[in-house]
């Protein structure tokens, strides 16, 4: 990664504040992370708060998905709604990939039924100026909801998240989402110095936006490269990795646990978990046993049921879950239960209730 204008990321970090991962050392989840003993597998799900429930639904009524992001007491509730609802192992921070990019000024907007858009996509070095580091002022009401959770949740830990570069990058490029990244790749390709510029500036305002969730004390972190399978490996390790590896490092000091996830990553799996992360999420199309031969030793896993799954009857929801558990086990690495990407809106709330009591009791220990 080389230095900008738009900053730089430094190498250490201080240790983790009181509340965050050094006081809950002892939870399945992060113990699942360094993989070590568990007295069962620990659950959370990616998008437990969010539209599946009933009562996020009510919550959320009229109110912007931007607008909820930055309201704290709002962010707490739907944070825990599903840690009450569950019985979840981990709390995820209630927020969206697109806020720290919002909250530095860039104009955009997430429209319902569509996804994030971006009113000025960057196809230009001029287009470039809209981005610079994110301040800790500019979230104020992250590190004041992560305190109002973090009172709350007591043995449970939270996970902070952000976007990573790559994916960041196609959203801004492409002006929204894309299926099939063209724009994204042909900056890629055609002017490699813009892309690696803009990727610098994006490594800076994720690992800002990170480092700002674990000094308030969110207890793990997880980075989304959600486009990142769109890419071979070659193409990941010249021009993705080194981003990615920047934003690993520069929350390595504070010795939380750091989760990396994509979808349709199975040919990357390696590589992600080489740009640093401590747990390599793994979505439903390879098996854990298989991933374990793709990603180094000494890393731990994250997934992988299908969430399609979940609307087949229970008798089949179970069966898979053996599955994923057999392979998790043959596998010998620690092992966080999830899906293999996000709760679909229309899940049946009741099914993810009943999978985590499934998973806890088959593998209570």
């Amino acid at each position: 990664m080389s230095g900008s204008a738009s900053g730089t990321l430094p190498t250490t970090a201080p240790a983790a504040p009181a509340g965050g991962a050094g006081g809950l050392r002892d939870s399945a989840f992060l113990r699942a992370c360094r993989g070590e003993a568990v007295p069962h597998t620990p659950v959370w799900f990616m998008r437990q708060a969010g539209r599946s429930l009933p009562e996020y639904l009510k919550i959320r009524e009229g109110i912007p998905m931007l607008d909820s992001c930055t309201m704290p007491e709002l962010v707490k509730e739907i944070t825990l709604q599903p840690v009450r609802r569950h019985g979840v192992d981990a709390a995820v921070y209630y927020s969206d990939i697109m806020v720290p990019l919002k909250a530095i000024g860039v104009d955009l907007d997430i429209k319902p039924g569509i996804g994030p858009v971006v009113a000025n996509p960057i196809r230009s070095r001029a287009d470039l100026e809209q981005l610079r580091p994110l301040e800790p002022a500019d979230v104020w009401y992250v590190t004041e909801a992560i305190g109002l959770l973090t009172a709350e949740l007591g043995a449970t830990p939270l996970i902070g998240f952000a976007g990573a570069p790559y994916t960041l990058a196609s959203y801004m490029v492409e002006g929204g989402p894309s299926k099939n990244h063209e724009h994204t790749k042909a900056l890629m390709y055609g002017d490699p110095e813009l892309w690696q510029e803009l990727l610098d500036r994006l490594a800076v305002i994720t690992s800002g936006f990170l480092k700002v969730q674990i000094e308030a004390g969110a207890s793990a972190v997880q980075l989304f490269d959600s486009w990142v399978g769109a890419l071979e490996p070659k193409d990941y390790r010249r021009s993705v990795m080194p981003a990615s590896a920047a934003v690993f490092e520069s929350v390595a000091g504070y010795g939380v646990p750091r989760v990396h996830f994509g979808v349709g990553t199975g040919e990357l799996l390696g590589l992600m978990g080489d740009a640093g992360a401590d747990v390599v999420g793994v979505d439903w199309r390879v098996p854990l046993d298989e991933a374990a031969r793709r990603v180094a030793p000494g890393k731990a896993l994250q997934g992988n049921l299908d969430p399609t799954i979940l609307f087949a009857p229970e008798s089949a929801v179970r069966a898979k879950t053996e599955e994923v558990l057999a392979a998790a086990e043959a596998s010998g690495r620690g092992h966080v239960f999830n899906l293999g990407h996000g709760v679909l809106p229309s899940t049946d709330p009741d099914t993810l209730t009943r999978l985590v009591a499934h998973v806890h009791e088959a593998t209570a220990r």
